[in-house]
């Protein structure tokens, strides 16, 4: 584990992400061998006395993405936000592998990094991120208190085209595959009318990323679904819809929502709206409401 020292401006950056009086502190964190995750804790100005938040974003997801729920989170969770191996800022050896199994084994070492009890933490995950939290929960020794799915990903469709494009793909030539995949994006996955705003996030996202690790994570996340491990999630999960993003199948959440055991669903709309304070909100209530559960008559 090494604390990663920061100039001025990744400080002042870092510092839009947390609420007023919260503190924060970078590092990259060894999870599996030849695989090191930068690792952002957020600690609040007051102990509140709630569960820690593992937070985990979505695919290629730039953290910038969240900083309306990291300003409003942090002001009384402690907040670990785990950038995941496929982000440009992992450490990784050339033969690392990116697919959901991978990712999830991270999120197994880093439970394990926390040395927190079980029913002391909670999941918070978007997305890909969402989908590898699912993958890790049957290998957790200690087991969340809850967890909180922001749009997860059943299945991740990559046409057959795709899959020849990066299967031939030659990462050094990434920028003449960038304005393409942007305008499929736009074309077929989102409705950039209804929320322009997720749009620019993935165009932000594409534009960061690491062609490297991007083309073997393409090919590894294309063979996974997560049907097979939902009925085993024995713990509360609160799903949050976004049913005007298409991108993350709203029919598929659906289908998820009938096979988890202990689940809550809300929908918030739009993929906007799943990034704002009302998604923040919205988790508030469901951890208290599992609180006062707990607490004795």
């Amino acid at each position: 584990m090494n604390r990663k020292e920061l100039n001025k401006t990744e400080l002042d950056s870092l510092s839009q992400l947390r609420a007023e009086g919260a503190t924060v502190e970078d590092r990259m964190v060894s999870t599996v061998e030849g695989v090191s995750l930068r690792v952002f804790t957020f600690t609040p100005p007051a102990d509140h006395g709630n569960p820690v938040v593992l937070f985990i974003g979505g695919w290629i997801t730039q953290i910038s993405a969240w900083k309306i729920v990291l300003r409003e989170m942090t002001k009384d969770f402690k907040v670990i936000y785990v950038e995941t191996r496929e982000k440009i800022s992992s450490r990784v050896e050339i033969n690392t592998n990116y697919g959901v199994e991978e990712i999830a084994e991270d999120i197994v070492r880093l439970v394990e990094w926390l040395d927190i009890q079980s029913e002391q933490f909670v999941f918070f995950g978007s997305s890909l991120g969402a989908t590898a939290i699912i993958e890790s929960y049957r290998l957790l020794k200690r087991k969340p208190l809850a967890m909180v799915l922001v749009g997860p990903n059943a299945v991740f469709r990559v046409p057959r085209i795709w899959k020849l494009i990066v299967t031939l793909f030659y990462p050094p030539l990434y920028a003449l595959v960038k304005p393409p995949a942007k305008w499929y994006l736009k074309t077929f996955r989102l409705d950039v009318q209804t929320d322009r705003d997720q749009y620019e996030k993935y165009c932000s996202a594409i534009d960061a990323a690491d062609p490297w690790k991007l083309k073997k994570a393409v090919l590894a996340v294309a063979k996974y679904s997560v049907w097979n491990r939902l009925a085993s999630l024995d713990c509360p999960v609160l799903l949050v819809d976004a049913s005007k993003d298409r991108l993350h199948e709203p029919e598929n959440l659906r289908k998820m929502e009938s096979m988890i055991p202990k689940v809550t669903k809300i929908d918030l709309g739009t993929n906007k709206e799943t990034h704002s304070e009302k998604v923040v909100h919205e988790f508030r209530k469901f951890v208290s409401g599992l609180q006062r559960a707990k607490e004795p008559p």
